[in-house]
């Protein structure tokens, strides 16, 4: 996620190095299966996306962040977008 208003850092605090999206309320990260998840239900909401392309263009899009290069996470493990996959998901936004 852009990071480019006060409201979409974590807690709406600036120095953070996460999104609103993948915090829970008291400012904490949350499991990368719940991100995972959430970022499926994105793509597939606002792309009108297969269930199965979104699950790519979303393992793309976090196996591009360095906390996720840094950390596991299965939902991770499978194909991700083409990058031509990826630049019209994100084309469309």
């Amino acid at each position: 996620m852009p990071l480019e208003k006060r409201e979409d850092f974590a807690l709406g605090d600036e120095n953070s190095e996460f999104c609103a999206y993948c915090t829970d309320a008291a400012g904490r990260l949350k499991s990368g299966e719940e991100i995972f998840a959430g970022g499926v239900e994105f793509f597939m909401n606002s792309l009108a996306a297969d269930r199965a392309l979104a699950e790519r263009v979303t393992r793309k899009n976090m196996s591009r962040l360095p906390y996720w290069q840094a950390h596991a996470c299965e939902s991770l493990n499978g194909d991700l977008a083409t990058d031509e996959e990826f630049q019209a998901a994100m084309g469309k936004l």
